[in-house]
């Protein structure tokens, strides 16, 4: 498909990115938080008649490990790759000015990664592994680009708008395809499956072929790139680390830029984890009745969802009339709540009310925190993929941090309840970080 030059701050242009979240989205909500997470404890959980776990252990190269664990060392390992390379990636591709390209390119990695996902197996533990591992690559190393489309695409007064507006596609185009792997899934028979196995196996292959099909109307819209250097040099690598260099001295010479980022950090690494361990703590945490444990943390994921549409056009508006960082500090106070909450729930209802906040919250704050850095980035500039190399490399960092945490809690304790009160300090920081930038701002 032909790409159609539009200018900036066009409906359409807007529209087109801001559908690469529903093209995307899917593998967030099917990979990292719902289908696959329960394709995964129920290959690696062995339970009793009366559903409770007797055993938690994977082996893997061989060392046992406790399932949680591994699967969070493998994801802080695959954000330690990304948060390396994503900077370079970012330098390199505003130089040579192709950053499309090397969107597509993770597009196409992480796509194709989830596809392998339907071999994964006991006895294919090491390619499910690595192909979750390349998943996640794709996914956050596409993310890279696609954010730094922000400023270029819409001016100041439409960013906060256009960030909602792709988080309100995504969550709804991702609500679409789980229910569809959903449908598949709890009426196997009728579609002539032996078992929930291979259904499941398939929603790994439509997550895949959904995030390829529909990234191609935003590509079809979205610019090249703006080219700095010549595609061919030698040192590209050189150049890109120049780029990045660069990009780090405008970032500390602009007033409130940096302190932003460093908040942002802090209360993004708490939100991030949240996120990618939500499923697995109901699976391990919360009583469910026989039977009902999937469709329960179905359920809530999906009320997650669909409540973080709200929650993030909530945040826009609010954002719009009170200032986006006192937004954000209110959101911070809110996820606290929840926090604390959560540290003493074991039934489902309690798990339910705490989904429909979670999501409430989470829609906004992951909304007005691109928004936020997006308006922080001069006007003038055109290089915007190194400038939101540095904000992915922020959340990246920290997830790591909140992942190796959270995996090494879960394995001295075999609980992960005690991780929360950790997650409680870091909103804690954020808060204060942001009342700090405030208070410079204001000075």
């Amino acid at each position: 498909m032909k790409s159609q030059l539009l200018p900036k701050g066009h409906k359409k242009l807007i529209h087109a990115w801001a559908f690469y979240d529903w093209a995307n989205s899917v593998y967030p909500l099917v990979i990292s938080s719902a289908i696959f997470p329960l394709y995964y404890g129920a290959l690696t959980l062995v339970k009793n008649d009366q559903g409770i776990v007797i055993n938690d252990t994977v082996k893997f190269f061989g060392f046992n490990f406790n399932n949680d664990a591994l699967i969070s060392y493998v994801t802080g390992i695959a954000f330690i790759v990304i948060s390396i390379m994503s900077p370079l990636l970012g330098g390199m591709a505003d130089y040579i000015g192709n950053k499309k390209n090397f969107m597509k390119f993770f597009n196409y990695l992480g796509a194709s990664a989830c596809i392998g996902l339907f071999w994964f197996d006991l006895d294919n533990l090491l390619f499910g592994l690595i192909c979750y591992f390349l998943g996640l690559i794709g996914f956050w190393g596409s993310i890279v680009f696609y954010n730094s489309y922000l400023p270029d695409i819409a001016y100041r007064n439409q960013q906060d708008q256009a960030s909602a507006k792709g988080f309100s596609l995504g969550y709804i185009g991702s609500v679409i395809l789980l229910v569809i792997c959903l449908i598949l899934i709890m009426f196997y028979d009728t579609f002539g499956f032996e078992s929930e196995s291979l259904p499941t196996r398939i929603s790994f292959i439509l997550t895949g072929i959904w995030w390829i099909a529909f990234s191609q109307y935003t590509y079809a819209y979205l610019p090249k790139g703006n080219r700095k250097g010549d595609a061919r040099t030698k040192d590209l690598v050189l150049n890109g680390f120049r780029e990045l260099k660069t990009t780090y001295k405008k970032i500390k010479s602009s007033v409130g830029f940096e302190p932003y980022l460093r908040a942002f950090f802090v209360y993004s690494m708490a939100v991030q984890t949240i996120m990618l361990i939500a499923t697995y703590f109901g699976v391990g945490e919360i009583q469910w009745a026989e039977g009902e444990a999937n469709t329960g943390l179905i359920i809530s994921i999906l009320l997650i969802q669909l409540v973080a549409v709200a929650g993030a056009n909530a945040a826009s508006r609010l954002a719009g009339k009170y200032g986006n960082i006192n937004i954000l500090i209110v959101i911070n106070i809110i996820w606290i709540g929840i926090c604390t909450y959560a540290f003493f729930i074991t039934q489902p209802i309690q798990f339910y009310i705490t989904a429909f906040f979670v999501g409430l919250v989470m829609g906004g704050i992951q909304s007005l925190s691109r928004s936020t850095y997006s308006k922080y980035i001069p006007e003038k500039e055109k290089d915007t993929a190194s400038f939101f190399s540095f904000y992915e490399v922020t959340e990246k960092i920290g997830i790591v941090i909140g992942m190796f945490m959270y995996g090494f809690i879960a394995q001295v304790t075999g609980s992960i309840r005690n991780a929360i009160l950790f997650l409680i300090l870091f909103f804690a920081g954020g808060i204060f970080l942001l009342l700090r930038l405030k208070l410079k701002i204001k000075n």
